[in-house]
C-alpha cells in the first residue's frame, strides 16, 4: 500500500456506460474495470494517528483521478483553480483513473485511493445510493463549470440530449438547480430533457425538467435536420446521447454563439463536419468529472430538508448482481432496456 494511499473494501459497485466503452477499446484499458463505488476504509499506509482515527472504519466514495501530487497542476502553482473550475482535481497530466486508465478500479473486492480523494458517506444514505455519487457529480460538474447562466433577469434557456442513466441525472441536477433559483411558478423556461423512451422521461418528472420526445425536435425535411420549432432556439445544449450523431442534432438545437456541453464518451467514430460549430460560432465545452461532495449533498436531501423533491436514485436501479457474477452484470447493463445495474462485491 503506498504512502497516503487507503486499502478499501468494496461494498457496491456501478456499472457505467464508460465501462461499456471501455471493452470496446476506449482508453486503451486493461485492467479491473469500474469507476463508481462505496466502501468502508480499512487500512491507511500513514503514521498520523489522528487520520486513521478519521477514516479507518468509515464508509466513503471517492474522486477518480489520482494526480501526482507533484506537479504545477495538482499544487495549482499557477493560481487558476479559481477560473478553470478546479483544474487541478481533475487534469493532472501525471494522473491515473480508477478503472479507466492506468489504476484497478471498483469491480473487485478491495480497490486503492489516495486519502485526498475521499468523501465521507452521510450515515442515513444507505449503499446502494451512495454508489451514485460519482455519476450524480459528473452532472453536478455542469454547474461546478459554471456553463449556465441564471441570471434573474434572463437564465439560459436549456436543452439536455439524451435519455439514458447519465442523462437522466444531468436532468436530475439541472431540474432542480432551476427550481432552487426560479422555483416551479416561474414564467423562465425549465430545462427540456429530450429522450426517446416515455418511461425514462417519467423518472425525472419530479425534478424541474420538462420531458419531450426526442422526434418533436427532429425534421427531416430541414436542412439540419432539426424541427423549427426548436432549431437555434437554447442557449445551452447539453450532449449526454453517447451517440456520435447526437453532436448534429445538439448544433442544430443550439442558437448562435451558444454553449455545446459534451458529457459523453463514445468509442465509435464518425464523419464530423465542423461547418455549424464555425459559422455558428459555437462554443463547445468538454465536461467530465465534479464534485463528490456536492452529489453526497444532493443525496443527503430528504422530505424534510429539501427545497424540490428528494432525488430517490433507487427507482434507477434495475438489477444488482454479486462479485462472482460480474460479467453477467455488464450483459446485463449492455441491454438498451436496463437503467442502473450495481454489483455487491
Amino acid at each position: 500500500l503506498k504512502a497516503g494511499y487507503a486499502l478499501i473494501r468494496v461494498s457496491r459497485a456501478g456499472v457505467c456506460n464508460t465501462d461499456l466503452e471501455i471493452l470496446q477499446g476506449y482508453m486503451g484499458f486493461h485492467g479491473v474495470l469500474g469507476h463508481e463505488f462505496v466502501g468502508i476504509v480499512r487500512d491507511i499506509n500513514t503514521e498520523d494517528e489522528a487520520l486513521k482515527e478519521k477514516w479507518i472504519g468509515k464508509r466513503v466514495c471517492g474522486d477518480i483521478n489520482l494526480g501526482c501530487d507533484a506537479c504545477v497542476v495538482c499544487h495549482d502553482s499557477f493560481g487558476i483553480d479559481y477560473r478553470c473550475s478546479k483544474m487541478s482535481r481533475n487534469h493532472c497530466p501525471n494522473r491515473t483513473v480508477l478503472g479507466i486508465l492506468n489504476q484497478n478500479g471498483t469491480m473487485a473486492e478491495y480497490l486503492t485511493l489516495p486519502v485526498r480523494n475521499l468523501h465521507l458517506v452521510p450515515d442515513h444514505i444507505p449503499d446502494e445510493v451512495a454508489v451514485f455519487a460519482e455519476p450524480l457529480a459528473a452532472a453536478c460538474r455542469i454547474i461546478e463549470q459554471d456553463l449556465v447562466n441564471y441570471d434573474e433577469k434572463k437564465p439560459d434557456k436549456v436543452a439536455i440530449l439524451g435519455d439514458g442513466k447519465l442523462g437522466l441525472m444531468i436532468a436530475e441536477v439541472l431540474g432542480r438547480e432551476h427550481l432552487k433559483n426560479f422555483g416551479s411558478g416561474s414564467d423562465f423556461d425549465a430545462p427540456v430533457l429530450f429522450g426517446k423512451h416515455q418511461h425514462k422521461l417519467d423518472l425525472v418528472e419530479e425534478s424541474g425538467v420538462n420531458g419531450k420526445m426526442v422526434s418533436e425536435c427532429k425534421d427531416s425535411s430541414a436542412f439540419n435536420g432539426v424541427h423549427k420549432d426548436h432549431a437555434g432556439k437554447y442557449d445551452v445544449v447539453v450532449d449526454a446521447t453517447g451517440s456520435p450523431a447526437g453532436l448534429a442534432l445538439a448544433a442544430g438545437l443550439c442558437r448562435p454563439m451558444g454553449v455545446l456541453v459534451l458529457k459523453s464518451t463514445c468509442a465509435a467514430g464518425e464523419h464530423f463536419n465542423a461547418a455549424p460549430f464555425v459559422i455558428d460560432e459555437l462554443r463547445v465545452v468538454g465536461s467530465r468529472c465534479g464534485p463528490i461532495d456536492q452529489a453526497l449533498d444532493l443525496l443527503a436531501l430528504t422530505d424534510e430538508t429539501a427545497d424540490a423533491k428528494p432525488l430517490r436514485v433507487q427507482k434507477y436501479i434495475t438489477k444488482t448482481f454479486p462479485l462472482v457474477q460480474a460479467d453477467e452484470a455488464i450483459r446485463c447493463a449492455a441491454e438498451r432496456s436496463t437503467m442502473k445495474v450495481q454489483i455487491l462485491c
